[in-house]
């Protein structure tokens, strides 16, 4: 199966009802190279009867946003760990920026996954003993190569478009409110300019007026930075901001 459904423009993705049929990532052509490419996947937990997640096909383009929804207990953040390279599909291709993670050895799997991919996870998993600017420059300290492509000033840049106060940046992180702890974890996981970021539910703690501002932010810098953005909840509310959208239940075989 190769998931080649045409993307609607957002407009009118938002006044269509949460029932539509899957509207999935166009195929990487020539001139967008895909950044995503995962073949006849199969992944099940150990002891689990059956397989969590069966895909025939996910292409995800440079540069383009997708959102992939579905309810809790789905596979979505087994869809990303896979993705990241933290879990290891038992079967098929898994491939992020060209190379697939199962040719990788594993003392080299954290290397490339600093080097290529920026996170922005549920909880944030910040360190708290550190303080926001350490927290922001901490995936430069882990990948060169993430280091080489952060010009100086970018963690402060960062800090600044997030809306966050010059006088908290040296304060530690443990000490910064939910919405706040948000905003320095996208900048950590833009510090760099990494080829893609992924997005867990990151939303689900805040109010509307904080998840239409934390929105906002976080995809326009990904667009200026050039990253490819894949982000996962189940608050098919915000489907209508991104170029593409992908249901989950849909697309997983698994069980089928």
């Amino acid at each position: 199966m190769i998931v080649s459904a045409r993307a609607e423009p957002a407009a009118l993705s938002s006044r269509r009802s949460a029932a539509l049929p899957l509207r999935a990532p166009r195929p990487p052509n020539a001139t967008r190279p895909a950044v995503i490419d995962i073949r006849d996947l199969r992944y099940r937990w150990p002891g689990a009867a059956h397989d969590t997640l069966a895909i025939g096909a996910l292409a995800v383009a440079d540069g383009r946003q997708l959102f992939v929804h579905g309810p809790s207990g789905c596979g979505k953040s087994t869809l990303l760990g896979l993705i990241a390279g933290v879990l290891r599909a038992d079967h098929g291709r898994v491939a992020v920026g060209g190379q697939e993670w199962a040719d990788i050895p594993a003392a080299g799997r954290d290397a490339r996954r600093a080097d290529l991919i920026g996170v922005v996870f549920q909880q944030f998993n910040l360190l708290p003993y550190l303080s926001v600017i350490d927290n922001v420059r901490l995936p430069c300290r882990f990948s060169a190569a993430r280091a080489a492509r952060a010009a100086a000033g970018d963690a402060e840049a960062l800090l600044d478009r997030m809306g966050l106060p010059a006088a908290l940046w040296p304060q530690v992180a443990g000490r910064l409110s939910v919405g706040q702890q948000q905003r320095v974890a996208a900048a950590r996981a833009l510090i760099g300019k990494p080829p893609l970021v992924i997005a867990d539910e990151p939303t689900s703690a805040l109010d509307a007026a904080r998840r239409e501002d934390f929105m906002a932010l976080l995809q326009q810098s990904c667009r200026d930075t050039g990253s490819t953005l894949v982000f996962v909840s189940h608050d098919e509310r915000l489907a209508a901001r991104f170029d593409e959208r992908l249901g989950l239940m849909e697309l997983n075989r698994a069980g089928r």
